[in-house]
């Protein structure tokens, strides 16, 4: 197997992969939360020769995934492991009408015509819109739940399936909360979702349908800064609940199953024949554009990563700024957290506001994944202007039918954004993701 362990990017604290719910760094607490687990080892090299030989990248990618080698490390085999993966997809399927496939990738002629490509470059487009829950969140919340049943399979949780599960939680405005709520319906385990006020009535509504208890969370007077969905999210977590969400912080398995996207588009690219220059990801909490860029430097030449935010809220903005003025380089930002990654509102910004609004968050909690990848691929941030947002919505649907939400084309918005600077021969990936849920 690939992964080999897990270690903490700020302090360096290890875990080994047979660690049983390896969710955060052991010297994280309530006082100190500034410590993130990554995977050790986590690479697949993905190239021509690559052959992406099952239609479930769950399975297909299974050398790859931190799950796969825990389940591994206590004597669970590959036939075992896929048997697993195809129980759960079945369930999964029964509640999403989908199960997890490998999503289409490639090149669109209208988006490049639209933009004025030329015939070797353009745009290559995944369409993660039919994935489980309407978008790639479901990737990142498949491996903690996979890690959770092969904890049960194998008599490592502290309870039995017989007895009662400890809830499960998550924070999240709309495809997060979505997409969890399915993986806990399909499975019958309870899940506590944490919403903002804002958060759209057709979202609510789905939820309550997939049996989510859905609390939403006003900012109140006492709350230190930040989400106050993240706060009540881990007062859940600290009585018990099981974190099940996709900020890295608080749980590192959601860092494992998004990287099967990127490897995805790596083996796509290859098998068209197209080198790819740069892959634009939308980023709000972070996790995706972690996964992608942990996964593009599987590559070699790898492509350029450009994270994409509203200039509505930008946190990352600021802290790849900051990282790069550092004496030592982006590569020691995990000693400086709280220098470079500071809370959006905390330097007199307005409150977040954006068309693109699931990636509002006012922290971008894997910002450290996203920094070193950035510094690795020689790529850089995006912040794009509310027009390009809009307009990447409109363009999308105009030239393709595919109907996602404007947080789900916010990195094609990236692209029209530093389109002047962006070569008319250049091969450029974008991620379309979240179905528009009206």
């Amino acid at each position: 197997m690939n992964v080999t362990g897990w270690r903490c990017a700020v302090c360096g604290a290890e875990l080994p992969i047979g660690a049983v719910f390896p969710w955060q760094c052991p010297r994280s607490s309530p006082g100190d939360r500034h410590h993130v687990l990554h995977a050790v080892g986590a690479t697949l090299p993905v190239g021509a020769d690559q052959v992406v030989d099952d239609p479930n990248p769950f399975v297909a990618f299974d050398a790859g995934l931190a799950w796969a080698a825990f389940a591994e490390a206590h004597g669970m085999d590959l036939a075992a492991r896929t048997a697993l993966v195809r129980r759960l997809d079945a369930q999964v399927a029964a509640v999403a009408g989908t199960g997890f496939r490998v999503t289409p990738f490639s090149r669109s002629a209208s988006l490049s015509d639209a933009l004025a490509f030329d015939q070797i470059g353009g745009v290559w487009l995944k369409d993660d819109t039919g994935n489980v829950a309407g978008s790639q969140k479901a990737r990142h919340l498949f491996t903690i739940l996979l890690h959770l049943r092969a904890a049960e399979v194998l008599g490592l949780a502290p309870w039995s399936v017989a007895t009662a599960r400890p809830r499960l939680a998550i924070s999240s405005c709309g495809n997060a909360a979505i997409a969890a709520s399915t993986l806990a319906a399909a499975v019958g385990w309870p899940i506590d979702v944490f919403v903002p006020p804002w958060a759209s009535q057709a979202v609510l509504v789905r939820l309550h349908a997939l049996g989510a208890q859905v609390q939403v969370c006003p900012r109140l007077p006492g709350d230190p800064p930040g989400d106050p969905c993240i706060h009540r999210f881990r007062e859940a977590v600290a009585a018990g609940a099981v974190p099940f969400g996709v900020q890295g912080p608080e749980n590192a398995l959601c860092l494992d199953g998004g990287r099967t996207m990127g490897w995805e588009i790596l083996a796509g690219a290859a098998a068209q024949g197209a080198q790819l220059d740069r892959v634009f990801v939308q980023v709000g909490g972070g996790a995706f554009a972690a996964c992608m860029g942990a996964a593009l430097r599987s590559a070699t030449p790898s492509p350029r990563l450009f994270a994409v935010q509203a200039e509505g809220c930008a946190p990352l903005a600021g802290a790849w700024r900051r990282a790069r003025t550092l004496p030592d380089g982006p590569g020691s930002a995990g000693q400086h957290w709280a220098e470079c990654m500071r809370v959006w509102g905390s330097d007199g910004e307005a409150e977040p506001a954006s068309a693109a609004d699931g990636i509002l968050d006012d922290e971008t909690y894997d910002w450290l994944a996203i920094v070193d990848a950035l510094d690795a691929t020689h790529g850089d941030v995006v912040v794009a202007g509310e027009d390009a947002v809009v307009e990447a919505h409109r363009l999308l649907y105009s030239a393709t039918g595919i109907d996602a939400t404007a947080t789900g084309t916010a990195g094609l918005a990236g692209v029209i954004g530093l389109r002047a600077e962006i070569g008319n021969g250049e091969r450029i990936a974008v991620v379309a993701s979240g179905i528009t849920r009206r």
